[in-house]
C-alpha cells in the first residue's frame, strides 16, 4: 500500500498567505537542509539539517520540526478557497527542498491529489534523476541562477555551478513545468552589467523559460546569524539601489527575450 501521506520530513517554518514564490496566495513550506552556503542567505537556519537553537528578539527558539505529509497538508488545506480564487497553492522552499526528495515528492503528490497547484523555489543542486521524478507534480519551477562563472559561484556559495546550469537546460527541455529563472543580485558578486548579461544570454538558450526575475540583495537575515552565534558573511554591504536594479533590468530585457521584472 502506498501510504505516502505518512512520509516524514524536517521543516523549519510554514508561511501562510504569501504572495511571493509563485502566483496567487500561497502557503510556503520551508524544508531544512542545503548543500550551498550562499554568503547572503537570508535563512541561515535552513542550511543545517539538524534541529537547532536560535535566539531571536531575546527569546530562544527551536528551529526544526519533524512532521508527516499528512500533518503539513492539514495546514495547507486551510486556505484552499484562497488558492482557487487567486491561482495560488503550495510552494516548497528551504533550504533546498531537493535535499529531502522523498518527503518533497510526497508533499507535491498530496497537493496535486487535492487539486492544489504547486511551485518550488530551488537551486536544482541534485542529480537530475531526483528532479525528473518530481516534474510531473510541479506547476511552477522557480530556479536560481546566481552566476555563470563557476569559480566565482564557488567562492560565494561553496559550490561549483556546472550541475545547476546543466539541470536548468534539462528541466527546460522537459516541457513538464513552467520554468522561471531568478537571479539574486548581490553587490560584489554578480551586480555588474556583464554578469547579468551573461545570465540573461544563457536564459535565452533555455527553450521553455517564461520569465526572469532580478531579486535585490537585502540583509534581512542578519539577526538570524547573530541568533545562531554566527558572523554575518556580508558584513555592511548595502542593498543595490533602485537605479542600479533598473539598469540591470534593462540589460536583462535586451538579452533574455522573456518577461523580466524586479522582485517576485
Amino acid at each position: 500500500m502506498d501510504n505516502y501521506l505518512q512520509t516524514k520530513g524536517r521543516i523549519f517554518d510554514i508561511q501562510r498567505y504569501s504572495i511571493h514564490d509563485g502566483t496567487g496566495i500561497r502557503t510556503i513550506v520551508f524544508l531544512k537542509g542545503c548543500h550551498l552556503r550562499c554568503r547572503w542567505c537570508c535563512n541561515p537556519e535552513s542550511q543545517e539539517y539538524e534541529i537547532q537553537n536560535m535566539t531571536i528578539g531575546g527569546k530562544d527558539k527551536i528551529v526544526g520540526e519533524d512532521v508527516t505529509v499528512e500533518e503539513v497538508m492539514k495546514t495547507v488545506m486551510k486556505d484552499l478557497p484562497y488558492y482557487k480564487r487567486t491561482n495560488g497553492g503550495l510552494t516548497l522552499s528551504g533550504g533546498e527542498f531537493l535535499n529531502q526528495p522523498e518527503f518533497a515528492l510526497a508533499l507535491l503528490r498530496a497537493a496535486k491529489a487535492n487539486g492544489i497547484t504547486t511551485a518550488v523555489e530551488t537551486t536544482s543542486n541534485a542529480d537530475f534523476k531526483v528532479i525528473e521524478k518530481m516534474l510531473p507534480y510541479i506547476d511552477q519551477y522557480l530556479m536560481d541562477i546566481k552566476h555563470m562563472d563557476s569559480n566565482k559561484h564557488e567562492k560565494f556559495t561553496q559550490s561549483k555551478n556546472e550541475l545547476l546550469i546543466e539541470n536548468a537546460m534539462k528541466i527546460s527541455k522537459s516541457g513538464l513545468t513552467e520554468l522561471s529563472i531568478r537571479v539574486p543580485v548581490v553587490p560584489g558578486f554578480n551586480d555588474t552589467p556583464e554578469e547579468i548579461r551573461a545570465i540573461a544570454r544563457y536564459t535565452k538558450t533555455l527553450p521553455n523559460v517564461k520569465r526572469m526575475h532580478l531579486l535585490p540583495y537585502h540583509n534581512f537575515g542578519y539577526d538570524k546569524y547573530i541568533g545562531l552565534g554566527r558572523d554575518y558573511p556580508m558584513g555592511s554591504v548595502p542593498s543595490p539601489s533602485n537605479e542600479k536594479m533598473n539598469e540591470l533590468l534593462e540589460i536583462a530585457k535586451q538579452e533574455s527575450l522573456v518577461e523580466c521584472q524586479i522582485g517576485g
